[in-house]
């Protein structure tokens, strides 16, 4: 008797709901580059700071003597060499920095 059955549709079995998309009022988060995906997570840029200043900001914090330092240890773990390791390994190095640490670096980043 199984063969009388009606084939139904996936679309058919949805809620209609779900076939709605719901309007973006912001770009998708892949749109956002990591640099500034990690400075926003970090607390060191606001997140509706442009993508060319976000790119300044991250150059200085690569550039501080504090982040060249653990990222040093961070790459000689791991061997990283192409560039989207540069990211990671910042994003590494900030991820081990104290909150207090962070703040210093951002008050050094002011500065400069």
């Amino acid at each position: 008797m199984t063969g009388l059955r009606k084939p139904v549709s996936i679309g058919a079995m949805k809620h209609p709901r779900q076939n709605e998309r719901a309007a973006q009022t912001h770009p998708p988060a892949l749109a956002v580059p990591s640099y500034h995906r990690i400075l926003v997570k970090h607390g060191l840029i606001e997140k509706t700071l442009s993508i060319p200043d976000a790119y300044e900001v991250f150059l200085k914090v690569g550039a501080d003597p504090e982040v060249e330092k653990l990222r040093r240890k961070v790459e000689r773990g791991n061997r990283m060499k192409h560039v989207p390791a540069l990211y990671l390994a910042t994003a590494m190095a900030l991820q081990g920095m104290t909150k207090q640490e962070l703040e210093a670096l951002k008050l050094r980043i002011e500065e400069s």
